[in-house]
């Protein structure tokens, strides 16, 4: 007699990812002060998964475009959209999120139309911008959510230290292609 395993329940499976995801981002290196638990790790990714659904689902928002970083409860929303509108739009719907805190807007409005040429000259860059803060032994480049328009990188995420923003924007200063950088990173609590 063969016994077939079930499949697991869809939500338990997901569950089980983000649990998996979130004891993996555990950073025990940080102060004892900032760091979180497990459990905080799993419920800010929660949060950040249901805020990214509902920015992609509403039609106003379009939110395909936005980074949403989360850190116990607080969200922080990023990178450029099309019009003030919008940007008020994804605010709106984040903070109607069931467990988030507050949320920091630090969505940038872009400067007339993107050619596909821009489009494909802000992807270079925006990699290239990545790479450079995983290389650099001073930034931990996997904390940092980098976006690119027209040139002008934005990096956003919870950094340790003043020291550490300012490194990531020298670091990302130093990549060629960058205009200019708007550092909109949040020290952690």
């Amino acid at each position: 007699m063969r016994i077939q395993a079930r499949p697991l329940p869809r939500a338990v499976a997901i569950a089980a990812a983000l649990a998996g995801l979130a004891l993996a981002g555990c950073d025990n290196s940080a102060p004892a002060d900032k760091q979180v638990s497990a459990g905080t790790h799993l419920d800010d990714a929660v949060i950040t998964t249901k805020v990214k659904s509902t920015l992609m689902t509403d039609a106003q928002a379009r939110g395909g475009d936005t980074s949403v970083e989360t850190r116990k409860g607080e969200v922080l929303l990023s990178g450029f959209v099309d019009s003030q509108a919008q940007a008020d739009r994804e605010v709106q719907l984040a903070k109607g999120v069931e467990g988030v805190t507050s949320v920091q807007n630090k969505l940038m409005v872009k400067e007339g139309k993107s050619t596909a040429g821009n489009v494909l000259d802000d992807s270079v860059v925006t990699v290239k911008v990545k790479s450079a803060l995983l290389a650099d032994d001073q930034t931990r480049g996997t904390e940092f959510a980098v976006t690119t328009n027209k040139g002008v990188v934005q990096l956003s995420g919870y950094v340790d230290s003043a020291d550490e923003q300012a490194r990531a924007t020298s670091v990302a200063r130093s990549v060629e292609g960058v205009q200019s950088v708007v550092n909109d990173t949040s020290i952690k609590k």
